[in-house]
C-alpha cells in the first residue's frame, strides 16, 4: 500500500511539472539565487539600477544555444547600459548532458568571454518555476516598483540558422518597446530550440 502511495506521488509530481505552463506575459516573476561560473552566487535583487532583465535559459551543448551565443552576447552589449542586462541560466542535468556540467560553463564563459553571468540551475527549481522549455528560452522582465514583471516570452528572433537573414528580432524590438513606455508586440513567441535535459523528467 506505502509503494502503491508513493508511485502515486511520485506520478501526481510528474504531471504537476509536465503540465505546468510557468510564467504567461503579465506574471510577476520572483527573484532566484544561483550560482556564477566565478563562484559567486547571483540574484536580481543584486542590480538595485536595472530597469528590468533579460533572463536567458541557454546551456553548452545544444546547437541552437550555441548559434545564439554571439547575438545574446550582442543583446547584453547593447541594452545593459540602457537598463536591461543579459541573464543566461543553464539548467540541464549533467548527469545526462555532460557538456553542461559546471566546469565546462566556466570554459565556455571564458572562450566567448561572456560579459553577463552564466548561472547554474543546479537544483532545476528555477527554470520549473518560470516554465522554460527549450534552450534557448527568453524570458524579458521588467521592474515596476518592487515587482518584476514578465513583458516577453519566447524566441531571440526568427532565424536560428543565418543571422543576416533575421526579419524579426523579436527580442531586441521587446526591449526597445520598453524603453520607448511601450508594450512589446509581438510578447510571445514559440521559443525554438533543444528541450532542457531534467534529472526526473525525461521526454
Amino acid at each position: 500500500m506505502k509503494k502503491f502511495i508513493s508511485i502515486f506521488s511520485i506520478t501526481l509530481l510528474y504531471l504537476a511539472t509536465a503540465f505546468s505552463q510557468g510564467y504567461k506575459v503579465g506574471d510577476k516573476a520572483s527573484d532566484f539565487k544561483l550560482k556564477n561560473v566565478d563562484g559567486k552566487f547571483i540574484s536580481l535583487s543584486d542590480y538595485p539600477t536595472a530597469k528590468g532583465f533579460v533572463v536567458v535559459f541557454t546551456c553548452n551543448h545544444c546547437p541552437f544555444a550555441q548559434g545564439y551565443q554571439d547575438r545574446i552576447i550582442d543583446i547584453d552589449n547593447k541594452f545593459k547600459s540602457k537598463g536591461f542586462p543579459v541573464i543566461a541560466i543553464n539548467s540541464n542535468d549533467p548527469a545526462i548532458s555532460s557538456d553542461d556540467s559546471y566546469d565546462k560553463m566556466i570554459v565556455r564563459a571564458k572562450e566567448k568571454n561572456y560579459p553577463f553571468p552564466y548561472l547554474f540551475d543546479e537544483t532545476q527549481e528555477t527554470y520549473r518555476k518560470y516554465g522554460a522549455k527549450r534552450t534557448p528560452h527568453v524570458y524579458l522582465l521588467e521592474k515596476k516598483g518592487s515587482d518584476l514583471v514578465v513583458r516577453y516570452i519566447g524566441a531571440i528572433d526568427d532565424n536560428f540558422k543565418e543571422p543576416t537573414k533575421v526579419t524579426a528580432p523579436y527580442l531586441s524590438d521587446a526591449i526597445t518597446a520598453l524603453l520607448s513606455g511601450e508594450e512589446p508586440n509581438p510578447s510571445f513567441t514559440k521559443a525554438i530550440g533543444c528541450s532542457i535535459k531534467d534529472k526526473q523528467y525525461q521526454e
